[in-house]
C-alpha cells in the first residue's frame, strides 16, 4: 500500500513539474542580455549620436542625456568602468541625505582632519552642522567633510559602503562598485559615465541635493579663531554657463579629471558626465551642452537612463511580475507557435493547483477494496487445493 501511495505522489509531483517547467524555461528564454540603457550604449570608445555630430572632446568616456525624459542624446564608452574620483560623492550624498538630520551637530575628529586628498577644513574638537558639512562636501569636495558625515551615520564607513553599493544597484548603476565613500583611488572602486548620469538624475530630483549642487559660496569656521573663510564651488560651470545647475567635479592622479554637470535651457534639462579627461573638462562640458541644446530638435535618442528598481511586486501564477515593466525586451510576447501551448499549460496548472491535496489520496483508497479482496480469493483457492490433495 505504501509503495502504491508513494508512486501516486511521485506521479502527481512529476505532473506539476511538467506544467511549471515549460513556463519557467520560456520566461528564461525571453531574457536577452543587452547593455543597460540600450544596445548602442556599450564600452566601446566610439561616439554614438543620431541626428547631428557632437563636438570632439578629450574625455575617454561621456554621456549627454535629458534627465527629464531619460533620453541619452550622445555617448562615448558609456559603460566603461573607470575611476570616478570625487564624482562618486554624488552617490555618497544620495545615501546620506535621507538619513541624516541637517540640524545635527558633529564634532570634528583627528581622523577627519588627517584624511588624505581634498579638504574643506574640518578641525578636531570644532562643531559643524550636518548642513555645513554637506556644503563642504559639494563645494570643496572635502574628504574630511565626507568622513565626518559618514562617521556620524549608523555603522560608519563600512555600512555606508554597503548602502552605496545597494543604492547603485537599485537605480540601475550596475557598473559601479564602491570601496571608499570619498571617491579616492581605492582598489576595486569604479563607476561609469552612464552611472554618473543616473546619480545626477536621482540627485537633482531631491531639492536638498539640487540646492547643495548649485551653491556657489559658503563660509566655513576657522579653527579656534572665531572667524570664517569663504569656500567657492569648484564646478566652474556654475559661474560661466547660463542655466547651470552645478553637480560635482573630481580629480585624482589615476582617475584624471572627472565631471558631472547639468543645465536647464528652453524647457530641457541636460546632464553631461565625463571621465578620464587630461584637461579642459569645463570647456568640453560646455561644448557638449551647447551642442545638445542647439541640436535638440534634430536628435534621436541612442539610449535611455533606466528607471530605479521599485519594491518587487507579487508574482502571478505564471511567474510574471504583476507590477509595471519598463523593459521592452521583457514585455515582448513569446513566439506565436508557443502561445497555445503556454495557455494550455497555464490552464492545466491552475486546475492542478486548485485540487486539494487530500483529493490525490482518493484514487488509491477507492482501489484499496480490490487489493484486499485478492488475498481472500487466493486463500480460498489454497484451501480447495489442499482438500483435493487429501482426497
Amino acid at each position: 500500500m505504501r509503495v502504491l501511495l508513494t508512486a501516486c505522489a511521485t506521479a502527481v509531483a512529476c505532473s506539476a513539474l511538467a506544467v511549471t517547467g515549460p513556463l519557467a524555461a520560456t520566461a528564461a528564454d525571453q531574457s536577452v542580455r543587452t547593455p543597460v540603457g540600450g544596445a548602442q550604449l556599450t564600452t566601446e570608445p566610439t561616439v554614438v549620436a543620431t541626428g547631428a555630430t557632437p563636438p570632439a572632446v578629450q574625455a575617454s568616456a561621456y554621456v549627454l542625456a535629458d534627465i527629464d525624459t531619460g533620453n541619452v542624446l550622445a555617448a562615448k564608452a558609456p559603460h566603461a568602468k573607470l575611476r570616478p574620483a570625487s564624482t562618486l560623492k554624488t552617490l555618497t550624498a544620495l545615501v546620506l541625505l535621507p538619513r541624516l538630520n541637517k540640524a545635527d551637530q558633529v564634532v570634528g575628529t583627528d581622523q577627519d582632519a588627517g584624511i588624505i586628498g581634498s579638504k574643506v577644513g574640518v578641525y578636531p574638537g570644532l562643531r559643524y552642522s550636518v548642513d555645513l558639512l554637506f556644503q563642504g562636501m559639494f563645494l570643496a569636495s572635502g574628504n574630511d567633510a565626507v568622513n565626518a558625515l559618514v562617521s556620524h551615520d549608523e555603522g560608519g564607513v563600512p555600512d555606508t559602503i554597503q548602502r552605496m553599493n545597494k543604492k547603485a544597484s537599485e537605480i540601475g548603476a550596475l557598473d559601479t562598485h564602491v570601496t571608499d565613500p570619498t571617491g579616492l583611488d581605492a582598489d576595486g572602486q569604479y563607476s561609469s559615465a552612464y552611472d554618473l548620469a543616473l546619480f545626477a538624475q536621482a540627485g537633482l530630483g531631491r531639492p536638498d541635493f539640487a540646492k547643495y549642487a548649485s551653491t556657489k559660496y559658503t563660509n566655513f569656521p576657522l579653527a579656534k579663531k572665531g572667524g570664517s573663510y569663504q569656500v567657492a564651488n569648484q564646478n566652474k560651470l556654475l559661474f560661466n554657463y547660463d542655466g547651470a545647475l552645478g553637480v560635482k567635479t573630481g580629480y585624482t592622479t589615476l582617475a584624471r579629471n572627472t565631471f558631472v554637470g547639468a543645465a536647464r535651457r528652453g524647457g530641457h534639462t541636460l546632464v553631461i558626465t565625463l571621465m578620464n579627461s587630461p584637461h579642459g573638462i569645463t570647456e568640453d562640458a560646455t561644448k557638449l551642452l551647447d551642442w545638445g541644446f542647439t541640436s535638440y530638435s534634430a536628435l534621436s535618442p541612442v539610449g535611455t537612463l533606466v528607471k530605479p528598481v521599485v519594491a518587487a511586486p507579487p508574482k502571478t501564477a505564471e511567474g510574471e511580475s504583476s507590477g509595471p515593466n519598463t523593459s521592452k525586451k521583457a514585455s515582448a510576447l513569446p513566439p506565436r507557435r508557443n502561445r497555445a501551448a503556454l495557455v494550455a499549460a497555464a490552464v492545466t496548472q491552475s486546475v492542478v493547483y486548485r485540487i486539494p491535496v487530500w483529493a490525490y489520496a482518493l484514487p488509491p483508497l477507492l482501489l484499496l477494496p480490490l487489493f484486499l479482496r485478492r488475498p481472500k480469493a487466493l486463500r480460498a483457492r489454497a484451501k480447495a487445493a489442499a482438500k483435493a490433495r487429501l482426497r
